[in-house]
């Protein structure tokens, strides 16, 4: 699956910052590929912030990822950082 435009939502945003959520069933290895978020590159700004809920059809997976560059039109992401631990009970 590719990005798509209405898995991407505004959470907060203050002082030209802007807290993301997106969904989708890609993995985050593809998620934080760069070029994936070309398509909201109007909108997402360097220093922004997106939480991820990544793989949702498979081993879903929840984390950060800080926009790190936005040039010309092809955005990156970092690598996504992951949030939760593990459930022992």
């Amino acid at each position: 699956m590719a990005f798509s435009n209405n898995n991407l939502s505004v959470l907060s945003y203050a002082n030209g910052f802007t807290l993301w959520h997106y969904v989708t069933t890609d993995t985050a290895a593809t998620v934080d590929t760069s070029g994936y978020f070309n398509n909201a590159s109007d909108v997402v700004r360097v220093g922004d912030i997106v939480i991820a809920n990544a793989d949702t059809a498979g081993t879903p997976a929840t984390g950060l990822m800080l926009i790190s560059s936005n040039d010309n039109g092809v955005v990156d992401v970092d690598d996504m950082t992951g949030i939760g631990g593990t459930d022992t009970d």
